[in-house]
């Protein structure tokens, strides 16, 4: 049984409007409390809430459907999109529940491989798959909900960003066009493999080097696209994000896919929130698609004071971990691809 034959749409691609989330939001009244640090207003990767003045509990949930065959690949790739909610924010993992909906025909031993994924990444990430609730459904989804920890002085937000920021990337681009491009028969076997490596990675060992470094602003790219998390991060610091779209890594086969016509699912959804915003007169339609392609399990986009720029890569560089710089920050607002 195939997996990605049972479901319409996988990972995060799968992902509600960002355009729509932002009209039912803007209806509901934030939560007055001295404790809550981030909330809804505005929304960040994760909510924060502070215990003491050393202690604050970062939560946050993410599932989805499967947007790979495998059974142990898919529950290890929901559990690094959900884990990285909590690196996203500068804290630590601590406990992970199970959110997951399965029908009921699925083999058991389909449910054990994804289960025992997502446990093993739990236990990578530091911390530990304490149980869940499972339900049934015709279309198989699974996620986490995971708790952290972070100091309340040590937290990462979307609307940190500030004008004379160097923007930083910490993994290629382009999980939704090799995946779609598989199915076109666009992409093959190598090109998948190498995005579900980068999918089953998480974003732990960046998160702990970029704590010495005090980055400005941090987000995960996942489903609404870099170009949709950078309009957010713009959008919430007051600021311009200059990004240069030639800069941008992307994964093989992913910008071949989107040279050959093809978008995902979610590049309509990710233009319809994020393009009113963005200014990419002359930048290439591939580029473009790359830009607004949906992510699952991606890096982080950090904004750094540009000094610390060098320091920063030569420290990723020295550890193996991947690092592009692509582009700045400045006064003004939206994002300007160049």
């Amino acid at each position: 049984m195939k997996l990605t034959e049972l479901v319409t749409s996988g990972g995060c691609a799968a992902k509600y409007s960002a355009a729509r989330l932002q009209e039912l939001l803007a209806g509901f009244v934030p939560v007055e409390a001295e404790d809550l640090l981030i909330g809804l207003s505005p929304a960040d990767d994760a909510a924060v809430y502070r215990l003491d003045d050393e202690t604050a509990l970062v939560f946050t949930l993410d599932f989805f459907p499967p947007l790979v065959d495998d059974p142990c690949d898919f529950g290890t790739i929901a559990a690094t999109n959900a884990l990285n909610d909590v690196f996203a924010m500068g804290g630590r993992p601590l406990l992970a529940l199970s959110i997951a909906e399965f029908p009921e025909e699925l083999p058991q031993e389909t449910v054990a491989a994804i289960l025992d994924g997502a446990d093993k990444q739990v236990r990578a990430a530091g911390a530990i798959l304490a149980g869940g609730h499972t339900i049934r459904d015709k279309e198989p989804k699974y996620g986490l909900a995971v708790v952290g920890t972070v100091h309340p002085d040590g937290i990462w937000p979307k609307s940190g960003a500030r004008s004379g920021d160097a923007l930083f990337l910490t993994k290629p681009l382009g999980t939704g066009l090799v995946l779609h491009g598989a199915q076109r028969g666009l992409t093959g076997g190598r090109e998948v493999e190498a995005a579900v490596g980068w999918m089953t990675t998480l974003n732990k060992d960046w998160a702990d080097v970029l704590r010495a470094f005090r980055p400005s602003a941090v987000t995960d790219v996942t489903g609404f696209g870099l170009l949709g998390h950078a309009h957010e991060m713009a959008d919430r610091s007051g600021v311009r994000l200059v990004l240069e779209s030639g800069s941008w890594p992307a994964l093989d086969g992913a910008l071949e896919v989107a040279q050959a016509g093809e978008k995902t699912g979610g590049d309509g959804r990710n233009r319809e929130f994020a393009a009113a915003h963005v200014d990419a007169d002359g930048v290439a339609e591939e580029r473009l698609v790359l830009g607004f392609d949906p992510q699952t399990a991606g890096g982080l986009l950090v904004s750094l004071p540009a000094e610390k720029g060098p320091a920063l890569v030569a420290e990723l560089d020295s550890r193996g971990l991947f690092v592009q710089r692509i582009g700045r920050v400045e006064d003004g607002a939206g994002v300007a691809v160049l």
